[in-house]
C-alpha cells in the first residue's frame, strides 16, 4: 500500500492518509477482506505518529471502509460502490456549489468556467 504524505497539502497528515487509503479502496488496487499495515507499521514506514494513523484507522472504519478484529488486525470491508459513489457525488455537488460562487465573485462566465473545467478534466 503506498501512501504519500506532502507537508504542503492544505489537509491534515490523517486526512491525507484517509483520502488516499479510500482512493485505492475505490480503485479496487484494496480489495475486500485484504489486510492493512497495523497503526504501528504504518506510522513507522509514513514516519509520523502513531496516533496520527489510529485517527486515520478510526475514520475509516467510522466510514465502513475497513474493519478491525482485536489481536488480527485491520481489514478492507465490503463496499457498497452504489452507496459510496452517492457519497462521492455529494462531496462534488459541494465543491461545484463553492466553485461557482468563486466563480460569480470574480465575474467568470458560464463558459469560461465550462473551458477551464473542460481544460482540467482533460489533464
Amino acid at each position: 500500500m503506498k501512501i504519500i504524505i506532502s507537508n504542503n497539502s492544505k489537509e491534515s497528515i490523517y486526512e491525507q492518509i484517509t483520502s488516499q487509503i479510500k482512493s485505492l479502496i475505490l480503485s479496487g488496487e484494496l480489495k475486500e477482506g485484504e489486510p492493512i499495515p497495523s497503526m504501528r507499521n504504518l506510522a513507522q514506514e509514513l514516519q509520523v505518529s502513531v496516533i496520527t494513523t489510529k485517527r486515520a484507522y478510526e475514520e475509516l472504519e467510522k466510514e465502513g471502509f475497513i474493519y478491525s478484529i482485536v489481536g488480527k488486525g485491520s481489514f478492507i470491508a465490503e463496499q457498497n460502490l452504489e452507496l459510496i459513489k452517492e457519497k462521492k457525488l455529494k462531496v462534488i455537488e459541494e465543491q461545484l456549489a463553492n466553485v461557482i460562487f468563486n466563480s460569480k465573485e470574480i465575474g467568470l462566465s458560464i463558459t469560461e468556467l465550462t473551458e477551464l473545467l473542460q481544460l482540467l478534466y482533460e489533464e
